[in-house]
């Protein structure tokens, strides 16, 4: 995990790995705490677009991957918020099948009933929670945010993605919005590069 600064005392940006994202997972407090870590993480969603999810916005595209429908994303136009299919791991619809049977969650019916704020918060204490199972205190300073952090650096800097494909899928405007994810190599894509080089 690495932290860096921002213009906020005692706030940093926090550049998770998919390891800590387990951490996480395991740290969850119940299963709808487990999925708003996978939404962040693996979908890409922000914390007021959590809430906004239901089982009948999972589709299926011809090739038999899953998109997740999120009916208002960002307002970056003063025009309310545009829908966009955000790309659905087929792990973490099965999860969200899962808690939707588990937990008799109604077609229409929001996955996650939670606010925003609350969304913020079962972060914060999942946080919490994966710093004290772990003993590494810099867990205390993710946040809802450092989620989708991860799942914007996984494609754009590990799998190398096409940015205009991660722009649609995780709703960004501009090549400007996405451009920090891209400066932010992990340990990993470091050593991988050292590795095919002479040096």
């Amino acid at each position: 995990m690495r932290l860096e600064a921002t213009n906020t005392t005692g706030e940093y940006k926090v550049w998770l790995t998919d390891s800590e994202i387990d951490d996480l997972r395991r740290a969850a407090a119940s299963y709808r705490d487990d999925v708003i870590i996978q939404l962040g993480a693996y979908v890409g969603l922000r914390a007021f677009e959590v809430p906004q999810v239901e089982p009948q916005h999972i589709k299926t595209t011809e090739s038999g991957q899953y998109r997740l429908r999120v009916p208002r994303g960002k307002d970056t136009t003063g025009n309310g918020g545009k829908p966009r299919d955000a790309y659905l791991p087929a792990h973490v619809e099965r999860d969200l099948q899962q808690f939707q049977n588990a937990e008799n969650i109604a077609p229409k019916d929001a996955f996650v009933e939670l606010s925003e704020r609350g969304v913020r918060a079962a972060v914060k204490r999942t946080s919490e929670a994966a710093a004290d199972q772990t003993g590494d205190g810099d867990f205390e300073h993710v946040s809802s945010h450092d989620l989708r952090r991860r799942f914007a650096q996984r494609l754009l800097v590990d799998e190398n993605m096409n940015p205009r494909v991660v722009m649609q899928v995780g709703g960004w405007d501009s090549f400007a919005a996405i451009e920090p994810y891209l400066n932010a190599p992990t340990p990993e894509v470091v050593d991988d590069a050292f590795a095919s080089v002479d040096v």
